[in-house]
C-alpha cells in the first residue's frame, strides 16, 4: 500500500483518479482549496490546499507520500498562481521532502514547437498551454523527480472504454475521464513510464498494453 498525495483534489479527473488508486490499495491524501468537495469514501483524507501557500506549508501536507499527482487547474481564472507556479511549487515540496515520483497530468504539445499550440482548439487555449509548458518543463530539467507527463486529448465526461492511443499521430480529439484516470493511476504500476512524456487520444489497444510500449 502506497501513501498518494493529489494536488487538485477536486477535480473531474482527481475524483476518478481517486477512486482507481483507492481500488488498487492505496491511500489517498487529496489537496483542494475547497477540500469538502472532495469524494467522501474511505482510505481518502481531504484537506486544504491553497497552492498561492509557500513551499513549506505545501510539504507539510505531503509528508510521507510516496508519490504526488497535479491535478489542479485554474480553468483560466489563475494561470500563474496555479497552473504553472503552483505546479512548480509542489515540485519543490516533494523534492524538499525526498519524494521520488511525480505524475503531472498536462496538455497537448506543451513541450513541442510553439508552432502546435495554434492550431485548432489549441489556440483558444495559448494562455494555459503557456502556463504548462513552463511548468513541464520546470519538471523535466529543472528537478531530479521521476516524473511522468500525460498530456491528453480533450476530456469528455461519457463512459470510458478502457481502449486508448498512444503517441503522435492521434487518432480522436477526445479522452473519456475515466480512461485518463486509469492511465493515471496505472503508470505507477508501470516503471517504463518514468522519465516520460506522452501524449494519448481514445484508441482501439488496451490501457495496459499502450503503457507497456510507452
Amino acid at each position: 500500500m502506497a501513501k498518494i498525495f493529489i494536488a487538485g483534489g477536486s477535480g473531474r479527473v482527481a475524483t476518478a483518479l481517486i477512486k482507481n488508486l483507492v481500488a488498487d490499495g492505496n491511500e489517498v491524501v487529496a489537496g483542494a482549496r475547497h477540500p469538502e468537495n472532495v469524494v467522501e469514501m474511505d482510505h481518502v483524507n481531504a484537506v486544504k490546499l491553497d497552492l498561492h501557500d509557500g513551499v513549506d506549508a505545501i510539504a507539510d501536507l505531503m509528508k510521507r507520500s510516496d508519490a504526488v499527482y497535479f491535478t489542479a487547474g485554474s480553468r483560466g481564472a489563475d494561470l500563474l498562481q496555479t497552473d504553472a507556479m503552483g505546479a512548480v511549487k509542489t515540485m519543490q515540496a516533494a523534492e524538499k521532502l525526498g519524494i521520488k515520483r511525480y505524475v503531472m497530468l498536462s496538455s497537448l504539445y506543451t513541450l513541442e514547437s510553439e508552432r502546435k499550440w495554434h492550431e485548432g482548439g489549441l489556440a483558444d487555449l495559448l494562455d494555459y498551454t503557456t502556463a504548462k509548458f513552463f511548468a513541464d518543463n520546470y519538471l523535466v530539467h529543472d528537478t531530479d523527480l521521476d516524473y511522468t507527463i500525460v498530456q491528453p486529448t480533450s476530456l469528455t465526461e461519457e463512459a470510458g472504454s478502457g481502449q486508448i492511443y498512444i503517441g503522435k499521430e492521434l487518432p480522436q480529439k477526445t479522452n473519456p475521464i475515466p480512461d485518463v484516470a486509469r492511465v493515471l493511476a496505472d503508470v505507477l504500476k508501470q516503471p517504463n513510464t518514468v522519465k516520460k512524456v506522452f501524449m494519448m487520444s481514445s484508441g482501439s489497444q488496451a490501457i495496459d498494453q499502450a503503457l507497456a510500449n510507452v
